[in-house]
């Protein structure tokens, strides 16, 4: 699984949430009414130091992860968190990933 966070992206996580150069981004699937990549689950964000980071990006000084637990989340696909300026808001982009780069990961 590839991680990649824009830095617009970046700098509205360091804007909306008051984060610091070497603060933590903890990306994790959680239960949810609406859905993302599986039904019944989206991703979420907290703001929490790593346990057991399994995949890590470091963008705008942030620290962006998701614990080995999590991983199972994006089994398959790649993330991207980009920035939307016309709704002020990030948006998370998945992409599947095809049989090589799953083989690579």
């Amino acid at each position: 699984m590839s991680m990649e966070i824009s830095q617009a992206a970046a700098a509205w996580f360091r804007r909306e949430l008051g984060l610091a150069n070497g603060d933590y981004i903890r990306l994790f699937p959680r239960y949810s009414s609406g859905g993302g990549l599986h039904p019944g689950f989206s991703l979420g964000i907290a703001t929490e130091a790593p346990g057991r980071p399994a995949n890590r990006v470091e963008q705008e000084g942030i620290v962006f992860y998701m614990e080995e637990q999590d991983l199972w989340y994006m089994d398959g696909y790649s993330l991207s968190i980009v920035y939307s300026e016309v709704e002020d808001d990030i948006e998370y982009k998945y992409k599947a990933l095809t049989a090589t780069e799953t083989l690579r990961e």
